[in-house]
């Protein structure tokens, strides 16, 4: 795909009535992953708090342990020794992590009752069927399954907007999801920068790469994160993120699968306020004062007179300077005016003027 010329604003498209890209506030999307624990009723509860934090949109995962991969004892199956879930097999971690297809319907009736964008990762073809069931308004294709051209033109085939990860991915592999998922018929499609690091140190989070994404792809552009905290996330948003997903759980101390790298709640509405505020903060272009400036102005420094002088008297540098507020000369003048004569008796205090002057 050609690169293209860098813009204001990128191709827009809505969810569920809300608007992507083109200006628009970031959409903030809590995902839940593995962090219910195990429990419904948890994962229901999380919903909830992510509503009351002030996101407007929660992710699920969809798959089961025999969806994603093998049970298997084989190295190849294991996590790395020195990894966040360091020795476990592939099929003991998702087993834990997995929410299970039964509760999905549950969880989209929640999240939906609170006015949330209820959406998920499918990782196979029943995940999808599962979701088109339940009618969700929007799919992520996670970062490990960019590969996937089966299940990503599966997921384009729905027509719904695509949101894509590309952690551990290079530009061709990007280049070519890309082109399956517009060949398959997903017009709506936004590309989160991603590192798959779990965590990752907030020094990698190569946030330079959004400015590629954006000049790249005219689609709106946003940041899939993993690091610790809030500074990469606000940063990404100062970059011109349209949208910034962040992993939630109840309490860290609950100890959660991706409990480390995850925020509470009462975290997640300080990113979700300051996600707009940096939003706000770096939007626009000042070249002219701005009418709350309109105060200021009357302090912008002028030529006043600041002795007591006689009519006839010329000015020294003892006699003029350039202070606030407005109202005399611009001190641009100050040379100008050394040596001249007053025309009339003159107070301190008075900005001067060329009529005042011989």
């Amino acid at each position: 795909m050609a690169a293209k010329d860098v813009q204001m604003f990128n191709k827009a498209f809505e969810i569920a009535g809300r608007k992507i890209g083109g200006g628009a506030p970031p959409l903030v999307i809590a995902e839940l992953s593995g962090n219910h624990g195990g429990s419904l009723d948890q994962a229901l509860a999380l919903v909830s708090a992510c509503k009351d934090a002030g996101a407007e949109a929660v992710k699920f995962q969809t798959y089961t342990p025999d969806t994603i991969t093998l049970n298997s004892e084989a190295p190849a199956f294991r996590v790395d020794e020195d990894g966040l879930w360091a020795g476990r097999t592939l099929y003991d971690l998702y087993g834990e992590a997995h929410t299970p297809f039964e509760w999905h319907a549950a969880l989209f009736e929640h999240a939906r009752s609170l006015g949330l964008i209820a959406f998920s990762a499918p990782f196979d073809e029943t995940a999808v069927d599962l979701l088109e069931s339940l009618d969700a308004p929007a799919y992520k294709i996670a970062s490990c399954e960019l590969v996937d051209i089966g299940l990503i033109r599966r997921v384009a085939e729905t027509g719904k907007p695509v949101f894509v990860s590309t952690g551990a991915s290079n530009d061709a592999e990007l280049d070519e999801a890309v082109a399956a998922l517009q060949e398959a018929g997903a017009a709506d499609l936004s590309i989160l920068h991603c590192v798959s690091a779990y965590p990752t140190p907030v020094s990698m989070a190569n946030l330079g790469s959004l400015a590629h994404l954006r000049r790249k792809y005219d689609v709106p552009i946003g940041f899939s994160d993993h690091t610790v905290g809030l500074a990469a996330p606000l940063a990404a948003v100062a970059l011109g993120a349209d949208v910034i997903e962040k992993h939630v759980c109840l309490s860290r101390a609950g100890g959660a699968v991706d409990s480390a790298f995850s925020i509470e709640p009462d975290e997640l509405a300080i990113l979700v306020r300051q996600c707009r505020e940096v939003h706000d903060a770096v939007r626009g272009q000042k070249t002219t004062p701005l009418k709350i400036e309109e105060e200021s102005l009357r302090f912008k420094r002028s030529l006043y007179i600041v002795r007591d002088l006689k009519k006839g008297e010329k000015l020294t540098s003892a006699d003029v300077r350039s202070i606030r507020p407005t109202g005399g000369l611009h001190p641009r003048h100050l040379n100008e005016v050394l040596g001249r004569a007053v025309l009339a008796d003159t107070p301190a205090g008075t900005p001067l003027t060329w009529e005042m002057l011989a």
